[in-house]
């Protein structure tokens, strides 16, 4: 049985089936777990999730973890149940009325009091010594922030052996990717960071996508992006953007072409990047 097995019995599933047991069982771990003097902050986000939530915290309400750690919400203005799972399991939450991940993430860190902050995506969940292991890397000298990787749950149109070879084949070239581009191997979903610096940079607010890649560019500046590759801080999630070309075959393809064609970024460093115009919020 794989670790996050418990946790589909409520994923992709409306708040009113799941069993209150459950959700108590959550409210009761998490509470257990926040810290007055967190040395890191968890904070999750989340616009219409829903279906996808109640699985992350209840992820997260398992987590072992050495360091003092606080667990808080944003929800991005949701019209679902969002805000209601957050209440319903006592985590501590901010509503942003401006949508997108990048007020979003601001927000969150905005309200961490945590040394280091470790960004949560709503609908991915997380492995007991997650945010253990990623504070573990962010304690070492010279390190700013540290990015991991993370695996999609098998179904019908996504086999487990065609999985496999997908994220493996992506993970290589992640790695390879961030000796001289780390900001390139960074996704938000697995992403933690010094707070502080982290605040002195700033969360991007006028982009659809890459808030997250922008924020560890500018962290560079200062120290070093560590990637751990450790299976205990890897994240399990949904499809998102696998699933828009179409067949997972498609998907396949159209990466694997699209990071040839930009393999001198292998080889390469970059301080700064130009943004295209389809990505600015208008």
């Amino acid at each position: 049985m794989k670790w996050y097995t418990p946790y589909l019995s409520v994923y992709e599933k409306p708040f009113s089936e799941a069993s209150q047991e459950v959700v108590e069982n959550i409210k009761e771990r998490i509470a257990r777990l926040q810290s007055d003097k967190p040395l890191v902050t968890v904070s999750v986000i989340g616009y219409n999730e829903e279906k996808h939530l109640l699985a992350c915290l209840w992820s997260l309400s398992e987590m072992q973890c050495k360091y003092p750690v606080e667990i808080i919400g944003v929800d991005n203005d949701s019209k679902d149940r969002t805000a209601e799972i957050f209440k319903a399991t006592g985590v501590p939450y901010f509503t942003e009325t401006q949508h997108s991940c990048g007020f979003a993430r601001l927000c969150g860190l905005n309200h961490a009091k945590g040394k280091y902050h470790i960004n949560i995506d709503s609908d991915t969940m997380y492995p007991p010594k997650y945010v253990e292991t990623l504070v573990d890397a962010l304690e070492k000298p010279g390190v700013v922030g540290v990015s991991s990787l993370w695996s999609y749950i098998p179904d019908k149109d996504h086999p487990a052996w065609g999985l496999k070879i997908y994220e493996t084949s992506r993970d290589i070239y992640l790695y390879l990717q961030h000796f001289k581009r780390p900001e390139l191997s960074v996704r938000g979903l697995v992403f933690a960071y010094n707070t502080e610096l982290g605040r002195k940079v700033g969360i991007r607010t006028d982009i659809i996508r890459g808030e997250d890649g922008s924020l560890a560019l500018g962290l560079k500046a200062y120290g070093k992006i560590a990637f751990v590759r450790k299976r205990k801080a890897r994240a399990v999630t949904g499809y998102g953007t696998v699933g828009t070309d179409g067949s997972f075959f498609n998907s396949f393809k159209n990466r694997v072409t699209g990071n040839i064609k930009k393999v001198g970024r292998l080889f390469t460093s970059k301080k700064e990047y130009k943004d295209e115009d389809s990505n600015l919020i208008k």
